[in-house]
Protein backbone atom coordinates (compact mmCIF):
# COMPACT_ATOMS: atom_id res chain seq x y z
CA UNK A 1 0.00 0.00 0.00
CA UNK A 2 1.21 3.14 -0.93
CA UNK A 3 1.84 6.39 1.97
CA UNK A 4 -0.97 8.33 2.27
CA UNK A 5 -3.28 6.44 -0.03
CA UNK A 6 -4.86 4.09 2.35
CA UNK A 7 -7.38 4.44 5.46
CA UNK A 8 -4.77 5.26 7.71
CA UNK A 9 -4.05 8.35 5.65
CA UNK A 10 -7.40 9.19 5.85
CA UNK A 11 -8.13 9.01 9.10
CA UNK A 12 -5.19 10.56 9.81
CA UNK A 13 -6.33 13.85 7.95
CA UNK A 14 -9.86 13.65 9.41
CA UNK A 15 -8.29 13.44 13.04
CA UNK A 16 -6.32 16.72 11.69
CA UNK A 17 -9.50 17.97 10.71
CA UNK A 18 -11.67 17.83 13.33
CA UNK A 19 -9.65 17.01 16.22
CA UNK A 20 -6.73 19.61 16.41
CA UNK A 21 -8.43 22.38 18.16
CA UNK A 22 -6.89 22.03 21.39
CA UNK A 23 -3.28 21.81 20.18
CA UNK A 24 -3.43 24.96 18.28
CA UNK A 25 -4.99 26.79 21.03
CA UNK A 26 -1.30 25.59 22.58
CA UNK A 27 0.77 27.02 19.89
CA UNK A 28 -1.46 29.83 18.87
CA UNK A 29 1.00 32.83 19.97
CA UNK A 30 4.12 30.69 19.03
CA UNK A 31 2.95 30.34 15.34
CA UNK A 32 1.41 34.22 15.42
CA UNK A 33 5.28 35.24 16.26
CA UNK A 34 6.93 33.36 13.54
CA UNK A 35 4.99 33.24 10.36
CA UNK A 36 2.62 36.64 10.96
CA UNK A 37 5.64 39.16 9.89
CA UNK A 38 6.87 36.74 6.69
CA UNK A 39 7.36 38.66 3.19
CA UNK A 40 7.74 37.74 -0.36
CA UNK A 41 7.97 33.51 -1.37
CA UNK A 42 6.59 31.08 1.00
CA UNK A 43 6.30 27.51 0.99
CA UNK A 44 4.97 25.53 3.62
CA UNK A 45 6.33 21.95 3.60
CA UNK A 46 3.35 19.87 4.31
CA UNK A 47 0.63 22.38 5.07
CA UNK A 48 -1.94 19.22 6.07
CA UNK A 49 -5.49 20.81 6.28
CA UNK A 50 -4.53 24.08 6.82
CA UNK A 51 -3.51 24.59 9.93
CA UNK A 52 -0.91 27.66 9.29
CA UNK A 53 -3.36 29.50 6.96
CA UNK A 54 -4.89 32.20 9.70
CA UNK A 55 -1.02 33.04 10.49
CA UNK A 56 0.35 34.74 7.31
CA UNK A 57 -0.07 37.87 6.31
CA UNK A 58 -2.34 38.23 3.20
CA UNK A 59 0.36 39.83 0.77
CA UNK A 60 2.62 36.66 0.58
CA UNK A 61 2.94 34.17 -2.65
CA UNK A 62 1.94 31.03 -0.56
CA UNK A 63 2.65 27.86 -1.68
CA UNK A 64 1.84 24.33 0.08
CA UNK A 65 3.45 21.15 -1.35
CA UNK A 66 1.15 18.24 0.10
CA UNK A 67 1.80 14.65 -0.44
CA UNK A 68 -1.86 13.63 0.88
CA UNK A 69 -4.53 13.87 -1.30
CA UNK A 70 -6.97 13.50 1.81
CA UNK A 71 -5.37 16.54 3.43
CA UNK A 72 -5.10 18.68 0.21
CA UNK A 73 -9.40 18.38 0.24
CA UNK A 74 -9.66 19.67 3.46
CA UNK A 75 -6.68 22.14 3.15
CA UNK A 76 -8.29 23.86 -0.31
CA UNK A 77 -11.58 24.15 1.75
CA UNK A 78 -9.81 25.49 4.77
CA UNK A 79 -7.60 28.21 2.50
CA UNK A 80 -10.77 29.69 1.03
CA UNK A 81 -12.87 29.62 3.83
CA UNK A 82 -9.79 31.76 5.55
CA UNK A 83 -9.96 34.02 2.18
CA UNK A 84 -6.21 33.23 1.54
CA UNK A 85 -4.21 31.67 -1.20
CA UNK A 86 -2.02 29.00 -1.57
CA UNK A 87 -0.72 27.13 -4.64
CA UNK A 88 -0.92 24.04 -3.81
CA UNK A 89 1.73 21.42 -5.53
CA UNK A 90 1.34 17.73 -4.72
CA UNK A 91 4.43 16.39 -4.09
CA UNK A 92 6.89 15.53 -1.16
CA UNK A 93 9.64 16.84 1.03
CA UNK A 94 12.42 14.90 -0.15
CA UNK A 95 11.72 16.21 -3.97
CA UNK A 96 10.31 20.17 -3.89
CA UNK A 97 9.45 20.29 -7.53
CA UNK A 98 10.41 24.27 -7.08
CA UNK A 99 13.62 26.17 -8.59
CA UNK A 100 16.66 26.64 -6.97
CA UNK A 101 16.74 29.61 -4.60
CA UNK A 102 13.39 30.43 -5.26
CA UNK A 103 11.76 30.88 -2.26
CA UNK A 104 12.31 33.76 0.67
CA UNK A 105 10.77 30.99 3.27
CA UNK A 106 10.57 27.64 4.20
CA UNK A 107 7.89 26.46 6.74
CA UNK A 108 7.04 23.15 8.58
CA UNK A 109 5.08 21.98 11.46
CA UNK A 110 4.77 18.52 12.85
CA UNK A 111 6.33 17.79 9.29
CA UNK A 112 9.48 15.71 9.38
CA UNK A 113 8.33 13.42 12.02
CA UNK A 114 6.78 11.89 9.07
CA UNK A 115 9.23 12.30 5.92
CA UNK A 116 10.74 9.28 4.57
CA UNK A 117 13.83 10.93 4.42
CA UNK A 118 14.47 13.28 6.54
CA UNK A 119 18.16 14.22 5.15
CA UNK A 120 16.73 14.75 1.86
CA UNK A 121 14.05 16.62 2.75
CA UNK A 122 16.53 19.09 4.60
CA UNK A 123 18.57 19.10 1.12
CA UNK A 124 15.66 20.10 -0.61
CA UNK A 125 14.57 23.17 2.10
CA UNK A 126 18.46 24.37 1.63
CA UNK A 127 18.36 24.09 -2.44
CA UNK A 128 15.01 25.81 -2.45
CA UNK A 129 15.94 29.13 -0.18
CA UNK A 130 17.40 32.02 -1.50
CA UNK A 131 20.86 33.31 0.36
CA UNK A 132 19.70 34.79 3.79
CA UNK A 133 17.00 33.01 3.55
CA UNK A 134 14.84 31.04 6.85
CA UNK A 135 13.50 27.84 7.50
CA UNK A 136 11.31 28.26 9.87
CA UNK A 137 9.75 24.84 12.65
CA UNK A 138 7.84 23.84 14.85
CA UNK A 139 8.83 20.19 15.27
CA UNK A 140 8.00 17.51 18.05
CA UNK A 141 10.92 15.79 19.18
CA UNK A 142 12.32 12.68 20.77
CA UNK A 143 12.42 12.86 24.13
CA UNK A 144 15.40 12.47 26.52
CA UNK A 145 17.32 8.81 26.44
CA UNK A 146 16.97 6.79 29.09
CA UNK A 147 13.75 8.73 30.18
CA UNK A 148 10.36 7.35 30.74
CA UNK A 149 9.01 9.30 27.75
CA UNK A 150 11.48 7.91 25.68
CA UNK A 151 10.96 3.76 26.54
CA UNK A 152 6.82 5.04 26.02
CA UNK A 153 7.83 6.56 22.42
CA UNK A 154 9.78 3.72 21.25
CA UNK A 155 6.89 1.10 22.72
CA UNK A 156 4.25 2.72 20.78
CA UNK A 157 6.41 4.07 17.38
CA UNK A 158 5.61 1.09 15.85
CA UNK A 159 1.74 1.35 15.42
CA UNK A 160 1.65 5.13 15.66
CA UNK A 161 3.52 5.15 12.31
CA UNK A 162 1.02 3.54 10.75
CA UNK A 163 -2.00 5.31 12.16
CA UNK A 164 -0.18 8.48 12.25
CA UNK A 165 0.54 8.71 8.28
CA UNK A 166 3.83 7.76 8.84
CA UNK A 167 5.03 9.93 12.18
CA UNK A 168 8.21 8.91 13.98
CA UNK A 169 7.23 9.50 17.70
CA UNK A 170 11.19 8.76 18.74
CA UNK A 171 12.78 10.77 15.89
CA UNK A 172 15.70 13.31 17.08
CA UNK A 173 14.51 16.06 14.57
CA UNK A 174 16.57 18.60 16.20
CA UNK A 175 20.06 16.53 15.40
CA UNK A 176 19.04 16.31 11.85
CA UNK A 177 18.37 19.87 11.34
CA UNK A 178 22.13 21.02 12.97
CA UNK A 179 23.61 18.07 10.52
CA UNK A 180 22.06 19.49 7.30
CA UNK A 181 24.31 22.84 8.44
CA UNK A 182 21.51 25.60 8.80
CA UNK A 183 23.24 28.77 10.65
CA UNK A 184 21.16 29.05 13.73
CA UNK A 185 18.61 25.62 15.12
CA UNK A 186 16.33 26.93 17.98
Amino acid sequence: MEKHTGFASRLSAWLLQKGSDHYNQQVDSRKRKLLSNLSGRVLEIGPGTGANIPYYPDDISLVGLEPSPHMQAYLKENVEEAHQHMEIITGAAESVPLAEASMDTVVSTLVLCSVDRIDKALSEIKRVLKPGGHFLFIEHVAAPQQSSLRRIQRWINPLWKRVADGCHTDRETWKAIKKAGFDHVD
